[in-house]
Order: structure tokens, then C-alpha cells, then sequence
């Protein structure tokens, strides 16, 4: 395995003795090898440990998905209410409007596989151009790349929180709104928004998380976190079987 990772990364600054010693005491780095080897389908890590440093050793194996820039993390909540996604709510700390495009593009794929139709709502402190920041206008243009890459999702933005709740309020404000009923997708301007707006729903709600769920590297790799229950767990094995097997399908028939 030492002598995989060498190969992969001696470039990098990683030499023969370091990637020794890291294979010696890095189970994540040893489960992206036999992953990226094709003697795992799919692994699971982070349930002790730092997100970031997890992620760090996935992508220093794992490659991405191919046309993909990064990385981006999904991370749903399962209340009395339904079933909700939030966006990117691990893994980049400041996304461009082109990372956080294709970031929704790549949630909306698997709310697909989920047979979950995606209500997309691009979220912002600013309702339909009511506020000209930087945030803001970030959010407009993640719009017009969709509209451009994407125009079959439904979405709109940018818009405040009980905007993308309330489909009345929202036809107000916009009547020729391209959103219609009550988002299931929320997509924020920042990791700061996402993790805090998914963190409280979970918490004040009762509900029940699922995830995160890592997009953008090219075989099923999931980092949960420390927080992690073990029927969280049980729900991301599930999805990750599943990914790999939707993968496989996707090879044979390739």
C-alpha cells in the first residue's frame, strides 16, 4: 500500500519513509487505497477525527469526478416535516458562484437518485435583487449559471430563508417565480450558513441527519463526523452501497 501512495503523491513531497509511516497510522489513507485499488466499493471514515484532515488524505488518493473543480459536502435532516438538503455544509469555507453551481448541480443529481424531486432555492440575506453585496450578487450569479447549465432543475434565487419556505410570500415578491411549492434544496453563499442553518434545524427540530455526503471524488467516499450516530452510519453505509453500485452500472455499461 505504501508503495500505491508513493507513487501517487511523490511528487507532492511525500517520500518513501513518510508514506511508511502514514500507511502506519492513517486507516483512512489505508481504506481510499483499497478503494482507489478496487478492493473496497466504497468506504466510510470520520467518525473520530477532523473532517478536513479526513478529506484531506481521500483526495490525496481519490481523484475527482471528471469536468468537476472540488469537492462540496450535502447534508440532509429528516424531521416531521420531511426531508431536507443543505448545501455545502463541510468542506468549502467560501465557494465562487462557479463552485457552489456545481456543487447544487451535483446535490440535485443525487436527491434524484433518492427519487426526490429537487425545489432548489439559492439563498441569501437578499430577496430577488433587494440588496447589492457581494454575498448577494454571488447568489444571482449561481443563477445564471444554472440557468445556462441546468435549465431542466427547478430553482430560483436569490432569496431569504421563509422566502424559499413559503411559496405565497415568494409569488409576492415575484410572481413569474421559476420555484414553485417549498424548497427541499438550500443552497448558501458560504460554509458559515450552511453548517449553522443545518445544525439548529437538526438540533431544535429532533431530527435526524444523513450525512454528510461527499461529492465531486470519482469513487463512493463519505466523511462523517464525531457527532455521528450509529444509525447515521447505518444510513451512510446504505449510501454508499448504493453509490457504488449505481457506479459499477454506469462502467458496464460505459
Amino acid at each position: 500500500y505504501w508503495q500505491h501512495y508513493h507513487a501517487m503523491t511523490a511528487r507532492r513531497g511525500v517520500t518513501p519513509d513518510s508514506a511508511k509511516n502514514l500507511l502506519r497510522s492513517r486507516p483512512t489513507l489505508i481504506a481510499a487505497i483499497m478503494v482507489d485499488r478496487g478492493e473496497a466499493d466504497a468506504m466510510i471514515t470520520g467518525i473520530v477525527g477532523r473532517f478536513h484532515k479526513k478529506l484531506g488524505y481521500v483526495r490525496s488518493v481519490l481523484a475527482l469526478d471528471p469536468g468537476l473543480q472540488s469537492t462540496s459536502a450535502m447534508t440532509g435532516v429528516v424531521n416531521d416535516q420531511g426531508l431536507w438538503f443543505f448545501v455545502d455544509t463541510h468542506v468549502q469555507p467560501d465557494p465562487t458562484a462557479e463552485q457552489i453551481a456545481e456543487s447544487t448541480i451535483q446535490a440535485a443529481y443525487r436527491l434524484k437518485l433518492f427519487g426526490i424531486e429537487p425545489k432548489i432555492a439559492l439563498l441569501s440575506h437578499s430577496n430577488f435583487g433587494s440588496h447589492d453585496d457581494p454575498s448577494a450578487r454571488k447568489m444571482r450569479e449561481v443563477r445564471e449559471i444554472l440557468v445556462r447549465r441546468a435549465p431542466r432543475l427547478e430553482f430560483d434565487g436569490e432569496m431569504m430563508g421563509d422566502t424559499a419556505w413559503d411559496e405565497s410570500l415568494r409569488r409576492r415578491m415575484l410572481p413569474d417565480t421559476t420555484l414553485s411549492g417549498r424548497a427541499n434544496l438550500f443552497v448558501f453563499p458560504n460554509i458559515d450558513a450552511a453548517n449553522i442553518t443545518y445544525n439548529m434545524i437538526r438540533v431544535m427540530t429532533g431530527g435526524v441527519a444523513l450525512g454528510p455526503i461527499l461529492m465531486g471524488v470519482n469513487k463512493p467516499a463519505h466523511i462523517l463526523t464525531p457527532s455521528a450516530t450509529p444509525r447515521r452510519v447505518i444510513n451512510m453505509t446504505a449510501i454508499a452501497a448504493v453509490d457504488a453500485q449505481i457506479r459499477k452500472a454506469q462502467q458496464q455499461g460505459a
